[in-house]
């Protein structure tokens, strides 16, 4: 062996995982900042970044960044995962901070992290002394999968033990590093601030920077000191300038405008260079950081100015008065624009102090340089990697792992909004209800469908769903004809049926809804109504010739057999649909193609999960295994070349020996695929399911083609699909109903984090 080989255990493969430069946000410039200066200080190391992506924007990265994740698309931690143990990486440094990382409370991480097969040592940068409940978990969660935690001040500590029951031997304290100083004379030339006193505040700019209190102690700091002006240093944060665009700088500049001091406020709107920023602190003459927030644990900013020999005046967040402390800076009250007067006309007035405050910082300052900093977290990633739990250290395994989706919270303002007081109506202009078309049964069967589940699985007030679920009881009632034994489907804004006998598939769509509603209310009338009409209504389906009436109807019988297993009647029934639908199955199918017809049209998904559920409810294993292999073609067939959720399109459909239409794309395909693999997840247990019916759902949530959401959080609408080049921005009550089941059903299923396999593309 060379003398210069690593020894065993030692890291060779280092990634980093967070924003980088060019990515404008102080944690990319300190994981840039990071991932060099440890490159440096271990030249045997070879350092590699993961980089995170706000969604919808895309970086030049340097070389080093090697891959790169959409914050919102939990595949992408998933990929980034695999890539990182693919390449054989010793370690993962990891970055964190909420704002960062997809999902509620930026959970996404998880996923990434449950991929890992290799220690993680986890740099927080920011600690919360009142986190919420997803704050909290999330935090928990991803101090338990590292095995060490780095904080940048004993507060960051002691939070981590009070908060978080995080063990003191785990924990670094690190301090934030910045580059070592570099001695600059006649800045104040250069820079057009010749003879006057500087007052400096650099960082992307927000409202809860607090600037505007300085504004307002400027009238007073000029009588004493005429010669001041005020550098405001930074572009405005992206996120902030994408939501309110330049509204808090244009605020400061009016107020400033308003007080006569605008002459001496000069703002810097650009991201500036290291070079930059050192030349602008070298002619503060007073550093400021009125900063709003006492929670904030850590600024990047304020370190650099500390390092710089700056006499600083700050707020006292929990960073201010670590770093300040021992006469190294002044700590002012927040939002107290008389104190901020009183300290920086004290400065001005004592330059002996000022001095005096700026070589104390400067002297702590050489303990966070960066090359300093490096070797302490080197530190720690040796001690992660010689003391990692051997589980942590093995071969990646032939399975990983699968994290659910961030899924959002159930809201029936959209249907509540479509719903009258004769039932929910078709369809909308935008988000507003569309009297013209009126309503049909196929509607109020999914949106009566859609509350007995939610009846049965609870989380929304009692009161609306008794509303609700009786509302749509009553319209399906009136929709059928005794007579007849047929529901009809069509009904004007003007309560008159447009037709006498409705669609074979709408009335399917009733026997189901009913079905659910009697095994899933817990209202006894209403179940008692339904369970009359279920039967009345069970008794022509074996006449008709729609497998999709035949499939809605066994996914309904399904649903009343689970409350009342011992009817013969109704099982018998089963048997002759099912039947009925092998039959066309062993017709139709060829090793190309298996499946139920001659071609994918809508709402696929459902004659498989039909003979799914109907085959393993008969302990018919024959039958069961038709159901799967059909939904595995279809669900192979529905996935893009960049792993998206592809669904047949409307406009043409797919026909045997033809070519797959791609648009237009409708949520009742998702819905129903979702729907479907989650059931076949349920009967098998093959985790390849809970990979489908999540891509599937993704689509609601912008991870399509067009990349984005179909679901619209605004309204708790869903929009009615994708165009080739847009979304279809009218909200119906279909495509809503077939959002909300499918939310319904996968916050309800037990997919979550278990082994799957990397899905087969047909």
């Amino acid at each position: 062996m060379s003398s210069s080989a690593p020894p065993p255990g030692a890291i060779r493969r280092l990634a980093f995982v967070g924003t980088h430069l060019p990515r404008r946000c102080g944690i990319a410039t300190f994981t840039s900042d990071l991932s060099g200066a440890v490159a440096r200080g271990a030249p045997g190391v070879e350092c590699l970044t993961v980089a995170m992506n706000d969604t919808g924007r895309s970086h030049s990265y340097p070389e080093r960044v090697r891959f790169a994740i959409e914050e919102d698309e939990v595949a992408g931690y998933r990929r980034a995962g695999q890539f990182l143990n693919a390449n054989q990486v010793d370690l993962v440094s990891l970055q964190h901070e909420y704002g960062i990382f997809g999902g509620k409370a930026g959970h996404h991480v998880l996923t990434l992290l449950q991929e890992l097969r290799m220690p993680v040592v986890a740099t927080l940068h920011t600690l919360l002394t009142k986190p919420s409940a997803d704050q909290k978990s999330t935090l928990d969660e991803i101090i338990a999968m590292s095995e060490r935690v780095v904080v940048m001040s004993a507060h960051g500590r002691d939070t981590l033990q009070e908060v978080h029951g995080t063990p003191l031997d785990k924990i670094d304290v690190i301090p934030h590093g910045i580059p070592s100083p570099v001695a600059t004379r006649g800045s104040k030339e250069r820079l057009g601030f010749a003879g006057q006193n500087v007052l400096l505040t650099f960082g992307l700019l927000s409202p809860d920077k607090g600037l505007e209190y300085v504004i307002e102690a400027l009238p007073s700091i000029l009588r004493k000191h005429p010669d001041t002006i005020f550098v405001v240093l930074g572009a405005t944060h992206p996120h902030v300038k994408e939501r309110q665009g330049e509204a808090y700088r244009l605020a400061l500049s009016t107020r400033a405008r308003q007080l006569g001091v605008h002459e001496h406020v000069s703002f810097h709107d650009r991201f500036v260079s290291d070079a930059e920023l050192a030349e602008f602190l070298a002619a503060a003459d007073v550093y400021l950081t009125p900063y709003l927030n006492a929670e904030q644990s850590t600024s990047g900013t304020l370190a650099r100015a500390v390092s710089a020999g700056k006499a600083v005046i700050s707020t006292p967040y929990w960073h201010a008065r670590e770093l300040l402390g021992d006469e190294r800076g002044i700590i002012v009250p927040p939002r107290d624009a008389d104190a901020l007067v009183r300290a920086v006309t004290g400065l001005l007035d004592d330059p002996k102090r000022r001095a005096s405050l700026g070589q104390r910082a400067a002297e702590h300052g050489l303990s966070m340089v960066w090359p300093v900093v490096a070797t302490e977290y080197l530190k720690s990633f040796e001690v992660a990697r010689n003391h990692a739990p051997l589980a942590r250290r093995v071969e990646p395994s032939p399975t990983v792992t699968i994290a659910p989706p961030d899924l959002p919270n159930v809201d029936l303002r959209h249907v509540r909004a479509m719903t009258d007081e004769t039932g929910i109506l078709q369809h909308a202009a935008f988000a507003v209800p569309r009297y013209a078309e009126g309503y049909c049964l196929d509607d109020n069967a999914r949106a009566l469908l859609l509350i007995a589940m939610l009846d049965s699985t609870g989380g929304v007030d009692a009161r609306v769903i008794d509303e609700l679920e009786t509302r749509y009881l009553a319209f399906v009632a009136y929709a059928f004809d005794s007579n007849r034994l047929r529901f009809r489907n069509f009904m004007s804004y003007s309560r008159h049926w447009s037709e006498d006998v409705g669609s074979e598939d709408s009335h399917g769509h009733a026997v189901w809804a009913l079905g659910a509603t009697i095994g899933r209310s817990v209202d006894p009338g209403r179940s008692s109504l339904s369970n009359e009409l279920f039967h009345a209504a069970l008794r022509p389906l074996v006449e008709f010739t729609s497998p999709r009436a035949w499939a809605y109807g066994l996914l309904g019988i399904d649903e009343y057999l689970r409350a009342f297993d011992g009817d013969s009647g109704v099982q018998a029934t089963r048997r002759d649909l099912v039947g009925r639908l092998i039959e066309l199955y062993r017709a139709t199918s060829a090793p190309d193609w298996p499946w139920f017809e001659t071609s994918l049209t809508y709402a696929n998904a459902r004659l498989a999960q039909a003979v799914i559920v109907s085959g393993s409810a008969m302990h018919d294993d024959a039958v069961t295994a038709i159901g799967l292999e059909a939904l595995t073609w279809l669900a192979g067939s529905q996935i893009s070349e960049d792993d998206l959720f592809a669904p047949i399109g409307s406009n043409g459909f797919y026909q045997r020996g033809g070519q797959k239409a791609a648009f237009d794309q409708q949520p009742i395909e998702a819905a129903s695929v979702v729907s479907a693999c989650l059931d076949a997840l349920r009967v098998s247990r093959q985790p390849i399911w809970a990979e489908h019916a999540c891509r599937a759902f993704d689509w609601f949530l912008g991870h399509n083609h067009l990349r984005k959401a179909v679901y619209d959080a605004r309204t708790g609408g869903c929009r009615d699909g994708l165009h080739v080049d847009r979304p279809n921005e009218n909200q119906g009550a279909e495509s809503t109903l077939c959002f909300l089941l499918a939310l319904v059903e996968m916050r309800s299923s037990d997919y979550a984090r278990i082994p799957r396999q990397k899905p087969v593309r047909s």
